[in-house]
Parts: structure tokens; C-alpha cells; sequence
């Protein structure tokens, strides 16, 4: 079967999942249960904004469903991280260990603290960090001193955190890597954005580090137009992060008095009601999404295209589902031919090293980042009718 053919079998096949469509999207939201009763019941009690019953009941659920004893609503994904970070001591100078293929806003949200960050390699299946290549980087760099931290041979600097994601969904290794960082006492901080509804060993991401985060962006799994969450089994921890998101406010029945300096980072009520009707539908999004996930497998084994699979011991939300090509060229064929045939289809991001404002920091040889990203595509992932 030709390149051509077989593409356009692809396309055939997709226009079959989502049919009486002129164009198909990535990843469009769904609104099939209680979002408008609830959004509704938001605005007639007037309160929209930070406080209200919805943020209580999200928060609540969140905990619920994955397992964490805390849960605290934030505006978006990328302040939850920011927040994560601030949260576990990261500072000016200090150095945090994430991936290099990722979303600009793991990178940026180490930015935001004026830390640096130092791209690790990823293993090809998961497409997440590689435990492997973070044990080699920190045998090589790190030194553990006698405080306690754990210190880049190379720029002297504290590394900070550690701060694996979990690509489009599929889990990574994540239990390893929570060993090693604390073999090298490195705090953990998943970036579980795009994983809600997937699993490690019977554990919800987002429960193996410290702290985890989520985002509930107009294109993910379960979406509230805007909206992150940040989950932690420490009280403590929990108690700040309530704190310090709205602006470091101390309780009271009319003084403003704030303690620090704080974040205007709380999830408003009108949020956070859409997003309670969504989360109550997450197990039947995630099942339908499987399932378009096992019609993708059959179909890239009969066109001889791998595809991007949950791994032992995970099950996958597939938020979004990738499919690996033969090469770069082939990639950019594939993205042209779908996309001009009313099919969306997109990249994997660029590397981070490769964007100028993260181009001198430090990495591994990044052998897999750079295969991946040379052949990753994203096809068409949302909910089914």
C-alpha cells in the first residue's frame, strides 16, 4: 500500500468516527449532562467569582476521584504549577528537572519563580521522563550535601524539584522516578495536566510526588473553559495553597488584612460549576475515548503506523491520541495531506531547548525527545456521539 493510500485510508477512517462533520477538530469539548442547570445555578446565586458552592463541591470531587486527600481550585493549569512550585521552596536560581518535550507552560511556569530549567530525556513509549536518563543526568551532576539538597556539579545551583508530565495522558514511569528523586531528596511535583482519569498502579497520576496538577483547558479530557487543580496528601501544604491563592488573605468577617504576598489564583464559582457537571461525566468520556483509542491501534497495525499506547502497569486516559511516523519528511506529508482534506491533525510541541528563550539551558543528549519530535503527530481525539 502507497504513502498516499494509506493516508487516505486514515482520513476515511476518522471522517467515519465523527461523521456529517465538513471539519474535524483535535480534541472539542462535549456539554451532554448538567453543565447549563449547573452553570445556570451558578449565576442566579450570584456568586460567580472565588467563592461559592461549585469551588467547594469541585474541590471535594477532585479529592474523590483521584484519591487525594486535598484538593484546591486554581484559575488554570499553568498558575497550579507555578503555585506547585512556590509551594515546595523553589527560588530564584534554583534549578528544576522537567522534560524538554512538553507544553511551553511546564517551562514557563519555572520562569515565572526565576528558576532554570534542565531538560531531561524521555523513554519513546511513554513519551514522558525517562527514570533512566534522570538517574544518569543526577550520577553524572548531582551532589548531595550535608544540608540535605541535591546540587548541579556542573552550575553549583540547588536543583529544587522535579517535575515529570504526563504526555497526552499516558502515564509515565512514574513510581521510579518518585524513588529517585527521593534517594536525592528532590521534591516531586507531577504535571498530571493532561491526565485526568489515568492510572499508574492502580494510582491516579498526580498522587506519587508532593504535589500534582491538573488543567481543565478547553481542549482537555474534562474542561471548564479555564481551570486548574493542584491535589497533595499534606495538610499543610494544602492549607498554604488556599492561602496564598487568594492573595494571602487573613480570615475575617470585614478587615482586609494580608499576611504576604499573594495570588489572585482561586477557580471562580461560574468555572467550577461547569466543571462539576464535566467531572461527573469523566468515566464515561474516558471509556468512549478508549475505545476510539483501541479503533486507532487496529487501524495503525493494518497501515503499518505505530501508534502511542499505554504501557504495563498504566491505563491511559488518551486525551489525545499520537501516532509515530517513519520519519520527519513523512511527518510533514502526513500533516499537510490530513489537514487539507478537513482532517485536524498537529505536531507534537517543540523541543524546549529549541525555543530562544530556553535554548542555553541545560539538557541530556535528549536521543529520544529528538526522534519523537521528529515524527509525532496528534489525530483527532474527542468524544464520540
Amino acid at each position: 500500500m502507497g504513502v498516499d493510500d494509506k493516508f487516505q485510508e486514515f482520513v476515511a477512517f476518522v471522517k467515519l468516527q465523527y461523521p456529517n462533520k465538513d471539519f474535524i477538530g483535535l480534541h472539542e469539548p462535549v456539554f451532554i449532562g448538567n453543565e447549563r442547570k449547573y452553570v445556570m445555578d451558578a449565576i442566579d446565586s450570584t456568586f460567580v467569582s472565588s467563592v461559592g458552592a461549585y469551588v467547594n463541591r469541585f474541590e471535594e470531587m477532585m479529592a474523590q476521584i483521584t484519591g487525594a486527600k486535598y484538593a484546591i481550585a486554581i484559575v488554570n493549569g499553568t498558575n497550579a504549577l507555578h503555585m506547585a512550585l512556590l509551594l515546595n521552596h523553589v527560588t530564584i536560581g534554583d534549578e528544576v528537572l522537567s522534560q524538554a518535550l512538553t507544553f511551553i507552560a511546564t517551562a514557563n511556569a519555572i520562569s515565572y519563580i526565576g528558576a532554570r530549567p534542565v531538560f531531561i530525556d524521555v523513554d519513546k513509549d511513554t513519551l514522558g521522563m525517562s527514570p533512566i536518563s534522570l538517574k544518569d543526568f543526577l550520577t553524572e551532576y548531582g551532589e548531595r550535601r550535608d544540608n540535605g539538597f541535591t546540587y548541579n556539579k556542573l552550575t553549583g545551583k540547588k536543583i529544587a524539584a522535579c517535575v515529570p508530565m504526563h504526555t497526552f495522558g499516558l502515564p509515565c514511569r512514574i513510581d521510579e522516578i518518585a524513588l529517585i528523586c527521593e534517594e536525592w531528596g528532590i521534591p516531586l511535583i507531577e504535571d498530571a495536566a493532561e491526565s485526568l482519569g489515568s492510572y499508574y498502579k492502580d494510582k491516579h497520576t498526580g498522587v506519587f510526588g508532593k504535589v500534582g496538577v491538573f488543567s481543565f483547558n478547553g481542549n482537555k479530557t474534562v474542561t471548564c473553559g479555564g481551570g486548574g487543580a493542584l491535589i497533595t496528601d499534606d495538610e499543610t501544604i494544602a492549607k498554604r495553597a488556599k492561602h496564598l491563592t487568594t492573595q494571602a488573605k487573613v480570615p475575617h468577617k470585614w478587615e482586609f488584612v494580608h499576611d504576604e504576598i499573594g495570588y489572585n489564583y482561586r477557580m471562580p464559582n461560574l468555572n467550577a460549576a461547569l466543571a462539576c457537571a464535566q467531572l461527573e461525566q469523566l468515566g464515561l468520556f474516558v471509556k468512549n475515548k478508549r475505545v476510539l483509542a483501541g479503533k486507532y491501534n487496529e487501524l495503525s497495525g493494518k497501515l503499518g503506523i505505530s501508534f502511542s499506547k499505554e504501557t504495563l502497569y498504566s491505563k491511559s486516559n488518551y486525551w489525545l491520541n499520537s501516532l509515530i511516523l517513519d520519519n520527519f519528511d513523512e511527518r510533514n506529508y502526513f500533516l499537510e495531506f490530513t489537514n487539507s482534506r478537513g482532517v485536524m491533525t498537529r505536531p507534537v510541541w517543540e523541543l524546549m531547548n529549541r525555543l530562544p528563550m530556553f535554548g542555553t539551558c541545560q539538557t541530556d543528549n535528549l536521543e529520544n525527545s529528538i526522534w519523537l519530535a521528529d515524527r509525532v503527530v496528534n489525530v483527532p481525539s474527542g468524544f464520540r456521539t
